[in-house]
């Protein structure tokens, strides 16, 4: 055996303990044996190590004739204790296996002591091992469940949470800087991002969440972020963004890395209660086959380098082997819901990368995430949309979307933007206001993807046979497994997930009909 193994040895013969410790010298079995010689000193040690195997003789003048099973049995019942024996016979053979015994040696054939341990053993470990399994199985069903959960409530969330998200907007649009209404607008809009991000860590973590990748250069995508970031940590805490020079792109979904550095940003803050300092660095490396040791999965080539680095209280080793635990927090009851490592994880798998922790109790934690770096060109830059005019329209569109709140939001923001907006609240209303527009011809249909009576995949399909070269959006608040399943998820087909902001749906539908 690679690992001593450490054995309890109740005897009180001395000449007998020799000759049991001898055995087992002869049978190649390495082990740390601690030998005790009556009842008080064998409890005090059961109390204070940590052992693999108990031996134990069968008649101690000091001790009943079964004390020791008891005794094991009471605080540790899967601990393997073969009992040593002078004679036996058949009732004492029944007895001592029905009191826990796992197995019983004659003392004068001391040979049969190293097969019954290996036997032992190896039943300890086959236990463990089922034990794993059967967590590792209720584990599955209980994501599993996670999952239908986050699948069920996802669409009626989102829909929620677009309509506040969106009149959000708009009133923080018309507001003033000085208004002092536009503090609660703000507050509104920070809960509905924070109630966004739950919902898709949720679905992150289940794997049911839209991925949506594309070429972009994580420098901008960490600087848009920078405002956000900001109003996530303390005014105690110091925000340091350091983007590396000539970093190059990488390919991953923009909103997952902007999941990625929010979970971080949480995780320090609360990790920095009397204030510090949180530095988010990029930098370029590339690696040989020596170099990937350090990062579990990952193989030789040229990557970008995301470490984000607090001052906080660190973890300890305990602590730091469960971080990308599912449900695992060690923050109390309400303050956390031990889904935010274990969706990171999650997300630099999906993205092809991997991630790595350093940290120590006193002096702070670093995570670095290494993501593979792709010669493509950029996709459209990924940027605040607030931070530039809206794009505006003239065109006919059919808006499609049963849920009544998510359709009004929907119309005032395209007809915002100087659209001709026709409404319908299903696949067939939508059909019929098609059928009897009169007037420019429709450029646009954005429909949901599920609706009651004529679903929007149906609609489409009906409406593309009297105008094959009308252009469509499909957006949804359901689950990718969900979309997939009512074949909207293709590739020649423009998706927009809710919740959608009205900068997000207004662009999309320039880049739609301008394509």
């Amino acid at each position: 055996m690679s690992i001593p193994l450490r054995v309890l040895h109740f005897e009180e013969n001395t000449a007998d303990a020799r000759r049991i410790n001898a055995t087992l010298e002869a049978g190649d079995i390495a082990c740390v044996t601690t030998w005790v010689q009556n009842r008080g000193d064998f409890k005090a040690q059961l109390g204070r190590g940590c052992f693999d195997l108990v031996l134990s003789d069968y008649s101690l003048p000091s001790s009943d004739r079964q004390s020791a099973i008891a005794i094991v049995r009471e605080n540790w019942p899967d601990l393997p204790v073969i009992l040593v024996t002078d004679t036996v016979g058949e009732q004492f053979a029944v007895e001592s296996l029905r009191s826990g015994a796992t197995d019983y040696i004659l003392k004068d054939q001391p040979l049969r002591l190293v097969p019954a341990l290996r036997r032992a053993m190896q039943e300890v470990a086959d236990r463990t091992e089922r034990r794993l399994l059967k967590a590792q199985c209720i584990e599955a069903q209980k994501m599993e469940g996670l999952g239908q959960l986050a699948s069920g409530i996802a669409h009626d969330f989102n829909n929620i949470l677009g309509v506040t998200m969106g009149y959000s907007d708009i009133l923080l649009a018309k507001l003033s800087t000085a208004d002092s209404l536009r503090n609660y607008a703000e507050e509104i809009r920070r809960a509905s991002e924070r109630g966004a991000g739950l919902t898709m860590q949720l679905l992150t973590y289940s794997r049911k969440q839209t991925v949506k990748p594309v070429v972009m250069d994580l420098n901008v995508v960490m600087r848009d972020l920078e405002q956000m970031l900001e109003r996530l940590i303390h005014e105690n805490v110091i925000l340091t963004l350091s983007p590396g020079t000539h970093t190059g792109n990488i390919l991953a979904d923009p909103g997952y890395i902007g999941q990625v550095l929010m979970n971080m940003a949480v995780n320090a803050r609360d990790a920095m209660p009397d204030g510090g300092s949180l530095t988010i660095a990029t930098t370029r490396v590339t690696f040989d086959e020596h170099s990937t040791h350090g990062y579990p999965g990952s193989l030789p080539g040229d990557y970008i380098l995301l470490s984000v680095s607090d001052t906080g209280t660190g973890m300890s080793e305990e602590v730091k082997a469960r971080i990308f635990e599912a449900f695992f927090t060690t923050k109390p009851l309400g303050k956390g819901t031990g889904l935010g490592l274990a969706t990171c994880k999650n997300i630099m798998d999906q993205s092809g990368g991997c991630m790595s922790v350093t940290s120590e109790l006193g002096k702070g934690t670093t995570f670095q995430m290494l993501f593979p770096c792709v010669e493509q060109p950029l996709d459209l830059a990924v940027r605040a949309a607030a931070s530039r005019p809206l794009p505006r329209g003239t065109e006919t569109l059919l808006l499609v979307e049963d849920d009544p709140a998510m359709r009004q939001f929907a119309v005032e923001v395209l007809q915002t933007q100087g659209y001709n907006v026709l409404s319908a609240v299903n696949g067939k209303d939508g059909l019929n206001k098609a059928r009897t527009h009169q007037g420019p011809p429709i450029q646009l249909v954005v429909t949901d993807v599920i609706m009651p009576l004529i679903g929007g995949r149906l609609m489409v399909e009906c409406l593309k046979m009297s105008y094959p070269e009308i252009k469509v959006l499909f957006t949804s608040g359901y689950t990718e497994d969900t979309i997939v399943s009512h074949g909207v998820l293709e590739t020649d087909m423009d998706f927009l997930p809710k919740p959608h902001t009205q900068a997000s749906l207004a662009l999309k539908v320039r880049e739609i009909i301008d394509a």
